[in-house]
C-alpha cells in the first residue's frame, strides 16, 4: 500500500506562536520545523511497521516547514515554493491509496483551537462551503477524496481531532496538545507525542484494512464563500469567472467541480 502524508506546522506539539515559530524567518522557525519533521518521522516509523511500502510526504505549510536533511530514509518529500501546478500534483496523488494529515490545526474561529486559522492567519476570517463552515481539514479531505484517496488519520490539537471526526466517522486521530486559546496550549512532550504518533499510524492502517474508510465527497454544485479581514484581499478575484463579490470583504465562488473550487 502507498500512503500520502500532508503536513502542517501549527498542530505540532510545542508550537504555539505565529510570530516566533511559524512565520518564515521567525526566531524559532527552524526549531519548529524540526519538531514537525520528527513527528512526521514517527508517523513513517509506524506506517512502515504496518506494512506501507511507499510514503510520500507533502510539505503543506505555507512557506514550507520540513527539514529534508532529517527526513526518515523510508519517505520521499514533495516540497518547494512556489508549488508545482495543482494539475501536476493531482496526477502524483492519484498513485496513492490513502492520505493522512500530520500537524493539523482547527478552522478559523474555533475558540479552543490552538493556532486556529484557515489558509492565511493574516487574511482569512472564514470559509463556508455549501452553507457549512470549513477549514483546511475539509479542504484537504475533499480535494483528495475527489481523487479517490480517503483521509484515514490526523494528528494535531484536540480541536482539530474533533473537527475531523465530525467530517469522517471512524477516522483515527492522535491529539498532541490541548488548546486553551488561539496562542496558548498544553503540549505533550515531543518524545511522548512521537510515541503516540507512531502507535496512531499503526492503528490507523489496521483500522482502515479492517473497516475501510471511504473518500470524503460532497454532492455538487459547489458554492464557496471566503470572507477576508480586509477588503483588498478579495480583489485578486477580479476577473475570475467563478467569482462574484458579496460585499467589501466576501467573495462567492461557484463551480460544478470540487477540485476547481476548493483551493481557488
Amino acid at each position: 500500500m502507498k500512503a500520502l502524508i500532508g503536513t502542517d506546522l501549527e498542530g505540532v506539539a510545542g508550537v504555539v506562536s505565529f510570530d516566533t515559530q511559524t512565520y518564515d524567518g521567525s526566531k524559532y522557525n527552524e526549531q519548529a520545523k524540526m519538531l514537525l519533521t520528527e513527528e512526521v518521522n514517527a508517523a513513517v516509523d509506524g506506517l512502515v511497521e504496518a506494512g506501507i511500502e511507499d510514503i510520500l510526504v507533502v510539505d503543506g505549510h505555507g512557506s514550507g516547514a520540513m527539514s529534508p536533511q532529517s527526513l526518515h530514509p523510508m519517505a520521499k518529500l514533495l516540497h518547494g515554493r512556489p508549488s508545482a501546478p495543482r494539475s501536476a500534483r493531482r496526477e502524483i496523488y492519484k498513485e496513492y491509496d490513502f492520505c493522512i494529515m500530520i500537524g493539523q490545526h482547527a478552522m478559523a474561529g474555533t475558540e479552543d483551537g490552538s493556532m486556529n486559522h484557515t489558509q492565511s492567519s493574516r487574511q482569512v476570517d472564514s470559509y463556508t462551503l455549501n452553507g457549512k463552515p470549513i477549514g483546511e481539514i475539509a479542504q484537504f479531505a475533499l480535494s483528495h477524496g475527489a481523487l479517490g484517496l480517503p483521509l484515514i488519520w490526523l494528528t494535531g490539537d484536540e480541536a482539530a481531532c474533533r473537527e475531523v471526526k465530525e467530517l469522517i466517522p471512524g477516522i483515527v486521530t492522535t491529539a498532541v496538545k490541548k488548546g486553551l486559546s488561539r496562542t496558548s496550549a498544553i503540549s505533550l512532550s515531543p518524545l511522548r507525542s512521537r510515541q503516540l504518533i507512531r502507535q496512531g499510524a499503526i492503528e490507523a492502517v489496521e483500522n482502515h484494512k479492517r473497516d475501510p474508510i471511504k473518500p470524503l465527497t460532497w454532492p455538487g454544485p459547489y458554492v464557496l464563500e471566503k470572507r477576508f479581514f480586509h477588503s483588498e484581499d478579495k480583489d485578486r478575484y477580479c476577473g475570475n469567472p467563478m467569482a462574484e463579490f458579496v460585499d467589501s470583504q466576501t467573495v462567492r465562488l461557484k463551480s460544478d467541480s470540487i477540485e476547481d473550487i476548493i483551493y481557488a
